[in-house]
């Protein structure tokens, strides 16, 4: 390091496509403040890599296989508090920023936009500030006035929405039709729907149940 020069900001990338951790990498290494000290395929391997590594600012996709980034997010700052996680994802539904930020991602970067975005959300998050794409923050801003769904709820929600019925949704989660019905019922309130036709586009839309698995 020259002197005068300030510190570069340590990268950790996570994300299973090697393509997008190779894109990313060659990113990095244009930027004279930046520095890639390591990359991940999912959020355990992250885990180990950032107490070994020590990186300033995470860049972490949001669908990794096993525990997801916001999983992995909750997982990693529930061991290294001060970790900085900037989440990319091709999500922009407000229940998976909401989710994301609740786990401690400081920043919510949608895949389309081009990776000038990227960096820019690394030298935020690496500032202690946030960073959102376009229209990302406002949507958080709707989700948290919003009532969460309890698990119970969301357990329904998902059975719904594979096109199971009242009697079949009793059976795989162990509880009476009648539960079921009185579970909807309030998934209905919560998402201001009026039956499962509209909680099922209401919950894609959110991001409450992605259809892709």
């Amino acid at each position: 390091m020259y002197p005068g020069m300030k510190k570069r900001i340590r990268v950790l990338i996570v994300d299973d496509h090697a393509m997008m951790r190779l894109g990313l990498a060659q990113a990095i290494a244009r930027e004279p403040d930046l520095l890639l000290v390591g990359e991940a395929g999912n959020g355990e391997d992250a885990i180990h890599l950032y107490g070994e590594k020590k990186p300033d600012v995470v860049i972490m996709d949001f669908k990794l296989p096993g525990q997801d980034g916001a999983e992995s997010t909750a997982a990693l700052r529930a061991g290294y508090p001060d970790a900085r996680v900037v989440l990319l994802s091709i999500y922009e539904g407000s229940e998976d920023i909401w989710r994301a930020t609740q786990a401690g991602a400081v920043g919510y970067v949608s895949k389309s936009v081009e990776v000038a975005e990227v960096i820019a959300a690394v030298r935020q998050a690496a500032e202690g500030q946030s960073y959102f794409s376009t229209g990302l923050e406002e949507k958080l801003a709707f989700r948290s006035a919003e009532a969460s769904l309890t698990q119970r709820e969301l357990d329904v929600l998902r059975q719904m929405v594979a096109g199971r019925s009242n009697k079949e949704i009793a059976a795989s989660l162990y509880m009476s039709q009648a539960a079921v019905k009185y579970h909807l019922n309030h998934i209905f309130t919560k998402l201001h729907v009026a039956d499962r036709t509209q909680a099922t586009a209401a919950a894609v839309r959110r991001g409450i149940v992605h259809l892709d698995g």
